[in-house]
């Protein structure tokens, strides 16, 4: 819940075990939501992206935005720095994410972008300390490489042009921010304001971009309709609420480390979807991110 509190730090507090257990619970729920929705993803990917986004992101507003008002009342309004923050976030997490991850997809098949994506634990492990003035955890860092090469494992090896790969970097970088970015501002505005704010945000981003595309909106079947319905206020608020809330008692570096099952439960969803059996690489990787979730979870 949003606090009244202000605060300039860069890095979430250390809790209690109880909280960082909660914490680490809300981390995997997150990242295990964001993998099982594959699916649903590539049903609405014919949609017309920006004008799909925009939509997506109006139906979540509309849910986050009266929790919000529901919350406590903050002290202040929005600092100059706050809203800066908030833009950048939503610009990076949610606007160019979305538009860098499509634009790779084109240029490189999905294992490359999923390998490279899939790095975000390794640098949040890093950045996430530096920006909080304190030196990387070497056991953490131990635990982030695990979880890239397990979910590397997982998603498998492929190929692509370097512009695909400069492109999927630009993902990496995007999603990374999404978590960074919103570090300083969840003591004060907590998880729900943070959520409803940056989607809010987001929907003029993607509204203009879709009056400049050649097909901006147009009437979706009903499996788009479905898969919008999904996505806008059922895995963009969940998926956001949840990640937001564990980032209150984690820190990004911990944290990230549950990034590592977005590609496992994205595979292993798929295989029950689709009745085939997971493949030896993939079993694998499973097990070395559950051995880097087990080992980084224990570091003191």
């Amino acid at each position: 819940m949003a606090t009244t509190t202000s605060s300039t730090s860069t890095t979430a507090p250390a809790g209690p075990p109880g909280s960082l257990r909660a914490g680490s619970s809300r981390a995997a729920a997150a990242m295990s939501l964001l993998g099982a929705s594959t699916g649903v993803t590539a049903a609405f990917s014919a949609y017309p992206l920006a004008g799909g986004q925009a939509v997506r992101y109006t139906l979540a507003a509309a849910v986050l935005l009266p929790l919000a008002r529901r919350g406590p009342r903050l002290a202040h309004r929005l600092t100059g720095r706050e809203l800066v923050l908030l833009l950048a976030l939503s610009g990076t997490g949610l606007f160019g994410f979305n538009l860098l991850l499509v634009a790779a997809l084109r240029h490189t098949d999905p294992a490359v972008v999923g390998s490279v994506v899939g790095c975000t634990p390794l640098l949040l492990g890093v950045a996430g300390p530096l920006l909080a003035r304190r030196r990387p955890a070497a056991r953490l860092l131990a635990a982030a490489a695990l979880v890239v090469g397990g979910a590397a494992l997982t998603q498998g090896f492929g190929h692509g042009d370097g512009l695909g790969l400069l492109l999927a970097t630009g993902t990496l970088l995007c999603e990374a921010a999404f978590s960074l970015l919103a570090v300083p501002l969840l003591p004060r505005l907590g998880p729900v304001r943070v959520s409803a704010y940056t989607t809010v945000l987001a929907v003029p981003l993607f509204a203009v971009t879709a009056a400049f595309s050649p097909a901006a909106l147009r009437m979706p079947t009903g499996g788009e309709l479905l898969a919008l319905l999904y996505l806008g206020p059922v895995l963009t608020c969940g998926a956001f609420l949840l990640w937001y809330s564990a980032l209150t008692v984690l820190p990004p570096d911990r944290a990230g480390l549950f990034g590592g099952l977005v590609p496992l439960t994205a595979t292993f969803s798929g295989a029950l979807l689709t009745g085939t059996a997971p493949t030896a690489p993939q079993l694998l990787g499973a097990a070395l991110v559950t051995a880097a979730l087990v080992f980084g979870a224990t570091t003191p």
